[in-house]
């Protein structure tokens, strides 16, 4: 698994490593009035790291309830990106290139990514709306070359933007053709691509075994 690290917890990191040498260097004497002080470092840095080192995004879980993930769910990833939306139900409208890649039906809740493994669980959050979703099918194309890493189904996207969904046209009622959502990765999907940090369709991210 690759390595993410977010830069709060790389800059506790920094901390960590600052504070325990500090520790090291003082006298015996003022060390053991720092016993406690020293402990409780020594455990967090560890737990920091650990975490860290093993692909996980170190957030207090208070953070993560505010987001809107269960307290049973661990964030695996967390960022922010801008998002457009589709309806791919094999129709032909609207750029429709087919049935999702998963091979499930378009439903709400169904996104695309251009790089995530198929099958990617998680949440996004915008202007205090969440929603949860899974990874079904590739996308954006080429707006990913400009940093538009998620599709959002059309009907996630109306509601959140606070607008009407028309399954007729598959078009949302709203002019905001882009929004930016903070995400969180919870699961990994066991499908092809590539886990960590969105990247462009372009990568060929999303064929990776």
């Amino acid at each position: 698994m690759k390595t993410v690290l977010d830069p709060r917890a790389k800059a506790f990191i920094d901390l960590c490593g600052k504070t325990l040498t500090g520790l090291r260097d003082k006298a015996v004497r003022e060390v053991r009035g720092h016993r406690t002080l020293a402990s409780v470092t020594a455990v967090a840095c560890a737990g920091i790291i650990g975490g860290s080192v093993i692909g996980v995004v170190p957030v207090s879980q208070q953070a993560a309830n505010a987001a809107g993930v269960p307290a049973n769910e661990q964030v695996l990833l967390s960022g922010t990106t801008s998002g457009s939306y589709f309806w791919d139900d094999g129709s032909g409208q609207q750029g429709d290139t087919g049935v999702p890649a998963i091979g499930k039906p378009m439903q709400q809740g169904l996104f695309a990514s251009p790089s995530w493994p198929l099958g990617t669980e998680g949440y996004i959050r915008y202007n205090g709306k969440t929603a949860k979703f899974f990874i079904g099918d590739r996308g954006p194309g080429t707006p990913s070359d400009d940093g538009v890493m998620l599709d959002i189904d059309g009907k996630t996207y109306a509601d959140l933007v606070g607008a009407t969904w028309d399954s007729q046209t598959l078009t949302v009622g709203s002019d905001q053709g882009h929004i930016q959502v903070d995400y969180i990765v919870t699961k990994w999907g066991d499908g092809p691509g590539k886990r960590g940090t969105p990247v462009p369709f372009s990568s060929g991210a999303w064929g990776s075994s």
